[in-house]
């Protein structure tokens, strides 16, 4: 029935998005002037700019020195590729929402409909919910090992577990006041910031600590045994695009968007390369994720604090998407319901959503089999597989250039070594860490 609703949706004669239709979308540069008539985003550069960086930056630099020392200085080649891939997906992904001179469509779902009907409905739903889920659950149990780890010892020293509850009732919070993502801008701008002053601490700190090593630092050129893994928690630094749809809906100039998605991946990119090259160097085959964990004393406890606040300024961004998704699936608009009763019908879809996030982060505590099982099956997918399958089924194979034929061949390769071999990789790794915690 849910599949036949898309189906209808997307098939039908007339596309409505917010119950507008724009007459001449134009999606060229010269259209600078086009306002998004799609919605009422009033959002800027900086506004869509700011949330990708948020999104994407984050654990994804903590885990990069580690994947560093599982496949080696490979690594490098592999993170400037990823990068190309992901602003690439991100491009599409977005171009895709426009396939249809005149009409929108409303988020990644649409898309794998619109592409390959019900079974693309099926695999994006899947991919979309594991990543949706996934990564602010990681993200919890970051916040809550980080909490366990700066508390111990003290008064205020807690269970791992109830500190993952009380994360999820703080932010249940902001999630019931805030309505759109144009409204978490300022706290992804917050993020971001202390993203960077991560990087900084270890820009700084790593090499400091090598340079007091006692024994040799060991690294390798390549280590093909660990490229699956290395390559899934790249993608996984590079996720996020099942987002994109809602960034670029509140774009009051949708033409903004190919450059906002490329400055924002190029600053992640940046942040990255500060991060992953000094701390393997640093480090090497004993690089741990996240890389502050091979800290001590204060330039652990700041990275510990700015990363905290960091993925907790970042999961707003994950759960209103899915929730701005869902209510707009039942219809759960001012309009239908009234004021309060669609407060209400948000207030409800959003504490389920926490609950299951926060059962998730309980259960799952182990920060780096978890992300590369993340980045494996669900962020090679979203961004390396599904976007670049859609664009070519909806807008044509013939009509593409060699080398953009090329560079597409080679991302689906890329995506299909890292879900199938990483997945296998992190799914072992997972059932080590439970029997050794059993």
């Amino acid at each position: 029935m849910v599949t036949e609703n898309y189906e209808s949706s997307v098939k039908s004669e007339k596309f409505k998005v917010d119950s507008t239709i724009i007459d001449n979308y134009v999606e060229e540069d010269r259209s600078a002037s086009i306002t998004n008539e799609f919605g009422h985003g009033s959002g800027n550069f900086l506004t869509a700019y700011f949330n990708i960086v948020c999104v994407v930056a984050g654990t994804g630099t903590l885990g990069l020195p580690k994947a560093f020392a599982d496949g080696g200085w490979l690594g490098i080649l592999i993170l400037i590729l990823a990068y190309f891939m992901a602003v690439y997906s991100g491009i599409i992904l977005i171009r895709c929402l426009y396939y249809k001179p005149g009409h929108r469509l409303s988020d990644y779902k649409q898309i794998g409909v619109a592409a390959f009907g019900w079974v693309g409905y099926i695999i994006s739903s899947a991919l979309h919910l594991l990543n949706l889920f996934g990564c602010p659950a990681l993200y919890l149990v970051l916040a809550s090992s980080n909490m366990t780890a700066m508390l111990k010892g003290t008064v205020g020293e807690l269970n791992y577990k109830i500190w993952a509850v009380i994360w999820g009732a703080f932010l249940l919070i902001p999630s019931l006041i805030l309505k759109t993502l144009k409204e978490v801008t300022a706290i992804a701008a917050i993020g971001a910031v202390c993203t960077m002053v991560a990087v900084f601490i270890v820009l700084i700190q790593g090499p400091i600590n090598h340079s007091h090593a006692v024994e040799p630092v060991v690294h390798d050129s390549v280590i093909w045994t660990g490229f699956p893994i290395a390559l899934s928690t790249i993608a996984f630094s590079f996720g996020g695009n099942n987002t994109y749809p809602h960034v670029e809906h509140a774009l009051k100039k949708p033409h903004q968007w190919k450059y906002a998605v490329t400055a924002g991946l190029s600053t992640c990119t940046v942040l990255y390369f500060l991060t992953a090259i000094p701390g393997y160097y640093s480090f090497g085959r004993n690089t741990a994720s996240p890389i502050y964990n091979n800290f001590t004393g204060v330039p652990q406890l700041i990275s510990m604090i700015v990363m905290t606040i960091h993925v907790i300024f970042a999961i707003p961004i994950y759960s209103t998407s899915f929730s701005l998704e869902f209510e707009q699936f039942i219809n759960c608009t001012d309009e239908r319901l009234g004021k309060l009763g669609s407060w209400l019908g948000r207030a409800v879809i959003r504490t389920v959503t926490m609950v299951i996030l926060v059962v998730l982060a309980a259960f799952i505590p182990f920060f780096d089999d978890f992300m590369g099982l993340i980045g494996a099956l669900a962020n090679c997918g979203l961004v390396f597989l599904l976007p670049v399958l859609c664009y070519l089924k909806l807008t044509g194979v013939r009509n593409k250039p060699w080398y953009e034929l090329l560079f597409c061949l080679l991302t689906l390769f890329l995506g299909i070594i890292g879900c199938i071999f990483g997945t296998k990789s992190s799914i072992q790794a997972l059932i080590a860490d439970f029997q050794k915690s059993g």
